[in-house]
């Protein structure tokens, strides 16, 4: 089983398919800013950077993508993908789906969203083993997520889903939590990579 793990974590770093996986995020980024247009035009300026939250996660992932690609990492950006990754690819299968009880149907077009989407989430579980952000980065990241959180809940500039508007405060509530899931998640990550000299061992237990 471990060496499956091993080979599979060596594989998801080959420079072919990570250069594959990039313009797969760069497509879906740009994809996801198109499909928010229609909402940016809408919106105050001063809220712009808030409201595109999928294709805003997508865009750190492969900003990360990219720089594994050049022998390069950035913790901030890896905590940031991470985070929100898993949160906004989560959060969109559950709207997708809670719309499809609601509404009876979601059309391809859905069932595209709650594929892509999962697959967000998947990607950034998938790369644990070679994130190297720290506490610190994951805590900038939390703050910038339950912010975005504000914006949206307490400002009004959550994702439209018109089929379930009367959801926004159970929505609103879930979208809270599921971002301090991820955000503890990301902290677990975090400690994960600690430096062996800072982790403390059943020896030094002993002392």
């Amino acid at each position: 089983m471990f060496s499956f793990v091993n080979k599979l974590s060596a594989w998801l770093m080959f420079k072919p398919f990570l250069l594959l996986l990039f313009f797969i995020n760069l497509g879906g980024t740009i994809y996801g800013y198109i499909w928010y247009g229609w909402q940016m035009a809408v919106t105050e300026p001063k809220f712009l950077l808030f409201v595109p939250d999928s294709p805003t996660a997508s865009l750190f992932f492969t900003i990360v993508l990219g720089l594994w690609l050049i022998g390069k990492q950035n913790s901030l950006v890896e905590a940031l993908a991470f985070i929100t990754l898993i949160k906004y690819g989560l959060w969109a299968v559950v709207m997708n789906l809670l719309t499809l009880w609601q509404t009876g149907d979601i059309g391809w077009i859905g069932w595209m969203l709650v594929v892509s989407h999962f697959a967000m989430a998947m990607q950034a579980v998938l790369y644990i083993d070679h994130y190297r952000f720290g506490w610190l980065a994951a805590a900038l990241a939390a703050v910038w997520t339950l912010h975005n959180d504000v914006i949206d809940y307490v400002f009004g500039q959550m994702p439209i889903y018109s089929s379930l508007s009367e959801f926004s405060n159970g929505i609103g509530y879930f979208t809270f939590w599921l971002s301090i899931g991820c955000i503890a998640f990301a902290l677990f990550v975090s400690w994960l990579h600690k430096p062996a000299s800072f982790q403390l061992t059943k020896t030094d237990q002993s002392r």
